[in-house]
């Protein structure tokens, strides 16, 4: 019988690829989400990979009785990975308290009710903007966290605190992954990254721009001491995110953790610039872009990639995509979304 694993936030962007790489490795996943930062055309797109339907609960997790009553329906789920979360950098900074409120006591609620309901495994879904501005690179699990950028980073940072010191006091055993820059879509073009109203990540800004949603792309700054002089992120395909997510619940049900909460970085290891993302779309499809220089953007980190081989050593993860593999995908799924409009 397949092992049932709760995902919440699961209709989002790195959600939705896990639900399916998860269920694709012989488990059975039950998804939370309130539908607030996705939409359920993501679900249906996950339902025809898959070839099946996949148990859904509409739910807000700030609603604890919600989040308890629904999850009293598969007390013998083996484990949480939880994603539910507001992640805009810019909205974050204007609207603090609205994040402090949904990821906090979204996190809160989730870890009572596993309590509760003794869910002993439990993967948190965090973020590198934990680090702040780092002074060495590249970023290892151990870069001390230096002053959050935003609203965001901080709820990521207070997460994480409350994951270690929730384990001391109960039985839970915690993986936290910190993803770098997620970018493209899952091959089939069936599910991608959905932006409510403006994108958080590069990759959307790209293919808007180059199907025409969105006149030209503003790259900010090239006066940066980089190659080319843009800013330098390490971008990730959030199928290779996703496979990770599958692997931290294989480490933990196989008692392989040698720390509690353990922490592992999710990145490709190479920083890429800005120009050479951009360069990277064209070269894949064939597409010029339409882009402008402009003025620096405050709180841009000028370069940040990971030291991967935690992950790469522990949990046996392997990178399957490239910079061009990540940009054709999001590209053909920008196209299949102007498709179905």
């Amino acid at each position: 019988m397949s092992k049932k694993i709760i995902v919440t936030g699961a209709c989002g962007y790195i959600g939705s690829h896990t639900v399916v790489d998860l269920e694709q490795n012989g488990y059975e996943v039950v998804i939370l989400d309130n539908l607030s930062r996705s939409n359920i055309k993501i679900l249906n797109g996950v339902e025809k990979i898959l070839k099946k339907k996949v148990l859904f609960h509409q739910v807000d997790l700030t609603d604890k009785s919600a989040t308890l009553q629904a999850l009293s329906q598969h007390q013998d789920a083996e484990g949480i990975i939880h994603f539910a979360a507001y992640k805009s950098v810019p909205e974050s900074t204007a609207q603090p308290l609205k994040y402090y409120q949904n990821n906090m006591v979204g996190l809160f609620n989730i870890l009572e009710v596993a309590e509760q309901l003794n869910i002993k495994n439990f993967v948190f879904s965090s973020s590198c903007s934990v680090y702040g501005l780092v002074e060495h690179l590249p970023v290892t699990e151990d870069t001390p966290f230096q002053e959050a950028q935003c609203a965001y980073a901080r709820t990521k940072q207070h997460g994480e605190q409350v994951l270690t010191d929730v384990v001391r006091a109960t039985h839970l055993k915690t993986i936290i992954l910190r993803y770098f820059n997620p970018v493209g879509a899952h091959p089939s073009s069936e599910i991608g990254e959905m932006p409510i109203d403006v994108p958080n990540n590069l990759a959307p800004f790209i293919t808007q721009t180059a199907i025409g949603k969105r006149e030209k792309l503003t790259v900010y700054g090239n006066d940066y001491p980089t190659r080319d002089g843009s800013c330098i992120r390490d971008y990730i395909h959030v199928c290779d995110i996703a496979h990770a997510h599958t692997l931290a619940i294989d480490y933990l049900l196989k008692n392989k953790e040698t720390e509690n909460p353990e922490v592992f970085n999710l990145g490709t290891g190479n920083g890429v610039t800005v120009l050479e993302a951009i360069k990277a779309f064209e070269k894949s499809t064939g597409i010029p872009l339409k882009y402008e220089i402009g003025a620096r953007r405050p709180g841009d980190v000028i370069e940040v990639y990971a030291d991967n081989t935690k992950a790469t050593q522990n949990l046996g993860w392997q990178l399957n995509y490239s910079i061009e593999d990540m940009m054709l995908s999001a590209w053909n799924w920008e196209k299949k979304m102007a498709e179905q409009s």
